[in-house]
């Protein structure tokens, strides 16, 4: 069974968020980083900011919580966003040393 996350992240004025689900989050925020993608959204709009992510046990999970958060308003991820990171910092620092399977 493979562990997955789901993410949030953003772009330096917080003018988009972007959800994902990854089952290597640091190994995907890095991908966001250096636009490994160049017509992707998140790279259009320099969204390379993790601000959000839970860990599950299962991928299955998290991609349920997924569509779950895609489904809210905006309002909704921020206020999300707003529970775990107040002031909207990067936390791939906290992150990158995640080790996945």
């Amino acid at each position: 069974m493979k562990p997955g996350f789901i993410y949030i992240i953003t772009n330096k004025y917080q003018t988009v968020v972007y959800t994902g689900v990854t089952s290597n989050l640091p190994q995907r925020i890095l991908e966001h980083k250096e636009k490994r993608y160049p017509a992707s959204f998140s790279a259009r709009y320099n969204a390379n900011l993790l601000v959000y992510y839970e860990q599950f046990q299962c991928i299955g999970d998290a991609i349920a919580r997924e569509k779950q958060i895609k489904a809210g308003s905006r309002e909704a991820k921020n206020e999300l966003i707003r529970t775990l990171n107040p002031t909207w910092n990067d936390l791939f620092e906290e992150i990158k040393d995640i080790m996945t399977e």
